[in-house]
């Protein structure tokens, strides 16, 4: 029977860190930080559903097209298993996007983490904006 852990592993823990750590390289700006976080086939489906591979996404924020000006998670829950981890999370965030400031808003996050050569990497990101309709 395979393992599989929620919530409250080491491991699953570590996942949490590394995500928060990849959150505040983003928010910096940092690419020697965010690179390596990010497996070569990365792909980030945006909130209004456009796919971006790593290097158009880690691009887009080295040129300033997207730039984070807050990016504050909530808990994150995990669902880890054989080297494979889904996390999902609601978060605040402020943006930069083409020069143009959008407003604060909450979103969905929900990314895909490999262990690859000895480290988690995200693989795929999903972001869904939270409607503000009651």
């Amino acid at each position: 029977m395979p393992t599989h852990t929620t919530h409250s592993s080491p491991e699953a823990e570590q996942i949490r860190n590394i995500e928060r750590s990849r959150l505040r390289a983003l928010v910096a700006g940092d690419m020697d930080a965010a690179r390596p976080l990010h497996a070569p086939e990365f792909q980030l489906i945006t909130p209004i559903g456009m796919p971006l591979s790593k290097d158009e996404y880690l691009g887009a924020i080295v040129s300033g097209q997207i730039k984070y000006l807050m990016w504050e998670p909530g808990p994150i829950a995990v669902r880890q298993q054989n080297g494979h981890a889904v996390i999902r999370y609601r978060a605040r965030l402020e943006i930069v996007f083409g020069g143009h400031r959008v407003a604060p808003g909450d979103y969905w996050h929900t990314d895909t983490y490999e262990y690859r050569d000895g480290r988690w990497m995200v693989v795929w990101s999903q972001a869904t904006a939270i409607s503000q309709m009651s």
